[in-house]
């Protein structure tokens, strides 16, 4: 019987290495194809209008920015072949003259430009428009207030091949910003063209590795190679097929029937099982990413600061982690997670206590928000439809019911419109997460400053606004470890959210799927990377 050590350890390999490695041990299929599961129907296939995970896998390869990241999350050429700057705020980025969008049309420097200005103009109402602001494109966070006019962002075409970005102040990590797909470039003429019909089949121009084939709403979203594409010569898969399925069990009942190659997830209490007779396909690396409830700070009884302290107190994250979980994530006491780098965290003092200590004290201040045996709280927890998300809302409800006395009403949502619920400020709890779009505490700890789209708590401070602020000026590792621990600190005293846990990357793997690059701390794949080997 084959060591299931061996076959692990070889599979890591095979998924991590370069393609040139492993050519010549490999027969590829005849057939390159995949498919791979989406958590969910997508927002928008339109860069500036996308929300969240669900469409961020397809625009991966639908488009392409400066730069792309390598299987350990560091920047690597993209449209842009290099890039300098003598003082980290002014950075030139020369384009590859080769780039061209899917029909055949140039990509050049001025496609940025027009880009970058659509994604921070209000009139576009783009969901990610704070991230050219954190960023810190000069004039972005002016711009998407209605102050200054679109033409006065940082981004100029010195010619058709080189674009000058000019900051607000250093960021020494910028390039590895230009990879995510809130920067990525869109076609002009063709918007001008479609309006917001310029993402349907048949309109979609990008300048990806592939091209948008079809698209069937709830069914699937089908890509085939972009023969344009400058660096077509090096993709392997011919088409790729994104499948929405928001239910791990079924996702995986696919999987185990063959109609999916990779899943996006599995079900947690399947793990010991599927690590007996499948454990070259269960994966579970650390995450950059953390999964958390949000109160709303605006209205309701979550509005004060004790009830939102009471109900994070109670939240046993060990047993979430350890019981409802169990593959390998670990309790979340900040937004940060622990693997990113440049955070030392803090030591909080509740983190310090028993879980039965917590619950004593949470007690003591829900009764001074006035509420106990007699007037007990009634809370919603609104969340998006998976089995994951229930499973969490159910034990929390019980444990603010056993230590509390509170009556929880579940509420599930299908994402779009869970989406709209939690744009309205239609919640009292809303279950929530975040995967950074960058290795660096600022990509979690930004998005809780006032002005901040994906701030859905609607909490507001200047004191904690100053903090991130003061962080993206700092130019020390150190002077910006202990400014983010003073966030975390923050956070932790005025609880807009609960941390629950943070993330691990758990999903299945076909064996004969090559190149998955599973070490990347953010889950960035790029299908282009990938192959089928026959099997």
């Amino acid at each position: 019987m084959r060591d299931h050590r061996f076959v692990v350890v070889t599979s890591l390999l095979s998924l991590c290495l370069p393609t040139s490695v492993w050519a010549q041990l490999e027969v590829l299929a005849s057939k390159q194809e995949i498919i791979r599961q989406i958590k969910d129907e997508p927002a928008s296939l339109d860069p500036a209008q996308a929300v969240g995970l669900p469409e961020i896998p397809i625009l991966r390869d639908l488009f392409e920015g400066l730069t792309n990241q390598d299987a350990q999350g560091q920047p690597v050429p993209g449209v842009a072949k290099s890039w300098h700057s003598s003082d980290q705020k002014v950075w030139v980025f020369a384009l590859r003259k080769e780039a061209k969008w899917s029909n055949g049309d140039p990509v050049t420097a001025k496609d940025f430009v027009y880009s970058w200005q659509r994604m921070v103009d209000p009139k576009t109402s783009s969901p990610y428009a704070w991230f050219p602001a954190l960023a810190a494109i000069d004039n972005a966070s002016a711009i998407t207030a209605g102050k200054k006019p679109v033409s006065s962002l940082g981004v100029v075409a010195t010619d058709d091949y080189h674009l000058k970005v000019t900051l607000e102040h250093p960021v020494a990590w910028f390039p590895v910003l230009t990879a995510s797909f809130a920067l990525y470039p869109v076609p002009q003429s063709v918007i001008t063209q479609y309006g917001s019909q310029w993402t349907l089949p048949g309109h979609l121009v990008g300048n990806g590795a592939y091209q948008l084939e079809k698209h069937i709403v709830n069914e699937r979203v089908v890509l085939t190679r972009n023969t344009q594409y400058w660096d077509n010569a090096h993709s392997t898969l011919n088409t790729v097929t994104f499948v929405p399925l928001n239910d791990s069990a079924t996702a995986t009942h696919w999987y185990q029937a063959n109609s999916l190659d990779v899943t996006e997830s599995f079900p947690k209490n399947r793990y010991q099982q599927l690590q007996q007779t499948m454990p070259a396909e269960v994966y579970t690396p650390a995450q950059l990413g953390t999964y958390y409830y949000a109160f709303n700070t605006r209205k309701g009884p979550t509005a004060n600061v004790n009830v939102r302290k009471a109900l994070s107190w109670t939240i046993d994250r060990q047993i979430i982690a350890d019981k409802i979980l169990g593959t390998g994530e670990k309790p979340a006491w900040y937004l940060t997670p622990d693997i990113t780098q440049g955070f030392a965290p803090p030591v909080l003092p509740y983190q310090q206590l028993t879980q039965a200590e917590r619950n004593r004290q949470a007690k003591l201040l829900l009764n001074a928000a006035g509420y106990g045996p007699n007037r007990p709280l009634k809370i919603s927890i609104l969340y998006n439809t998976t089995d994951n998300n229930k499973q969490i809302a159910i034990a929390v409800a019980s444990m603010w019911k056993k230590s509390l006395g509170v009556q929880v009403s579940l509420v599930n949502q299908e994402w779009k419109t869970y989406i709209d619920s939690r744009k309205q400020g239609n919640f009292d709890v809303i279950r929530a997460s975040w995967v950074g779009d960058y290795n660096e505490p600022s990509t979690f700890l930004s998005l809780l400053t006032s002005q901040h789209s994906g701030n859905i708590s609607r909490f507001t401070s200047s004191a904690y606004d100053a903090l991130i602020a003061k962080a993206s000026t700092e130019t020390t590792t150190k002077q910006r470890e202990k400014t983010y621990a003073a966030a975390e600190t923050m956070l932790a005293e005025q609880v807009p959210i609960a941390p629950i846990y943070q993330y691990t990357n758990g999903r299945l793997i076909k064996p004969w799927v090559k190149g998955y690059p599973i070490t990347n701390p953010e889950d960035v794949v790029y299908s282009r990377q990938l192959r089928i080997e026959k099997h």
